[in-house]
């Protein structure tokens, strides 16, 4: 069993050459690593929740989809996204390996039951984000809806921080072990956490130099995963480009969360 589970990608899909660049880039970057990690690619068709109406949302789910399966072709890496709907839970889940519901959708129940019978029914993983407005003794609830219909071992819980004041993110790490006795694995989002919702007016900003600090400290308090997002590029990523690490850096990064992972253990 790994010791670390990692789920890196860009934000949204762009394009299938940059999706399949940043897997083919990761997965080479970390074998070293072996099974000591475990590496899922991410990446969304859709973000339905951008600050500006202008703002680029994706390919959408029929494009994305498409993408998302070419990639677990190329490279046989498991896969993530997102979904929005409940209609859209069974969908997703026939072709990706993990189905993500997004922090503002962890509380509606419809999501969550939806999630849980399509992956139950496709044999997939269930990864909810907390919301930043909710506390992390409040995720039993989340925990709960879902352990209904799907087995504990099939669902995460993501940390991705919670809203401090106005356009900033704080982490609680004393989340990770409270989300964990609900009998779940924890996942650190080391790139939203470091957001500034609506900082830039018509878009979002962020405090990228933080990702390391706060991942390792994440990592040290005892999240089984973390969650990464990824770009060859991030200034000129069309979504998400403030707080988007530099692909050139994961292995780096990734390497030094394992060293705690291995003395923490």
């Amino acid at each position: 069993m790994a010791l670390l589970d990692f789920y890196i990608g860009p934000c949204v899909l762009e394009s299938e050459d940059l999706a399949l660049g940043i897997a083919t880039k990761v997965k080479a970057d970390l074998e070293e690593f072996g099974s000591d990690i475990s590496l899922t690619f991410k990446g969304s068709f859709d973000k339905a929740n951008r600050t500006s109406i202008n703002s680029y949302r994706g390919p959408g789910i029929e494009e994305g989809l498409r993408i998302l399966e070419k990639v677990r072709s190329v490279t046989g890496l498991p896969v993530l996204t997102d979904f929005h709907t409940p209609d859209q839970a069974d969908t997703v889940a026939s072709v990706v390996d993990v189905l993500q519901i997004p922090a503002f959708l962890c509380r509606q129940t419809d999501m969550i039951v939806a999630g849980a019978e399509a992956a139950k029914k496709h044999g997939r993983i269930l990864k909810i984000k907390k919301g930043q407005f909710l506390a992390p003794w409040d995720a039993g609830n989340i925990v709960e809806k879902a352990s209904s219909i799907l087995p504990k071992d099939q669902i995460l819980l993501t940390e991705r921080g919670t809203s401090f004041g106005y356009n900033n993110m704080v982490v609680d790490m004393a989340s990770f072990k409270i989300m964990k006795e609900f009998g779940v694995k924890t996942v650190h989002d080391a790139t939203h956490c470091v957001q500034k919702p609506g900082g830039l007016g018509s878009a979002t900003g962020g405090k990228r130099d933080q990702i390391l600090v706060l991942a390792r400290a994440a990592v040290a308090a005892g999240a089984d995963g973390v969650f990464i997002e990824a770009h060859p590029d991030p200034e000129k990523a069309l979504s998400d480009a403030t707080t988007c690490l530099d692909v050139l850096k994961v292995k780096e990064i990734v390497g030094s969360l394992l060293k705690i992972k291995k003395a923490i253990n």
